[in-house]
């Protein structure tokens, strides 16, 4: 009961601050771990979601730009519209929507711990009907 009771509070909070994070948090997260990524997961995550960059904006470097190892960057020489995005907005658009789903399964299970808690105090001192009446519990 009291371990299910810690339980309750820990996968409350994380809910909670799942559901808590707007999107200027998570970009600024998404800023401040991309320079301590190494070169290839930086690789790996570019080519794999076709972006460059975290937020790709003409302050970035342009040594990060030919770096780049994304199709969409090889498009930008030949078409005049081309667009190579941010690999910081594409990840800000799955992990809001992964928060929030987190953020409601967690809470949905974090109440029916309450349940479970308020369950067991309940009936945690009840006697068996099948045993004998003059023993002691």
């Amino acid at each position: 009961m009291i371990v299910l009771g810690l339980l309750f509070l820990v996968q409350f909070g994380v809910s909670c601050s799942c559901l808590a994070l707007d999107r200027g948090r998570q970009e600024g997260l998404f800023a401040s771990a991309w320079p301590i990524l190494s070169n290839e997961t930086r690789w790996e995550l570019e080519r794999r979601w076709d972006c460059c960059g975290v937020h790709n904006r003409t302050a970035a470097p342009l040594a990060e730009l030919h770096a780049c190892p994304a199709r969409c960057r090889t498009l930008l020489g030949r078409d005049p519209r081309a667009r190579c995005p941010g690999c910081g907005e594409k990840l800000l658009q799955h992990s809001e929507q992964a928060l929030k789903i987190l953020g409601g399964v967690g809470l949905f299970f974090s109440f029916t711990e309450i349940l479970g808690v308020w369950l067991a105090m309940r009936y945690r001192n009840q006697k068996d009907p099948r045993a004998n009446p003059s023993a002691f519990l």
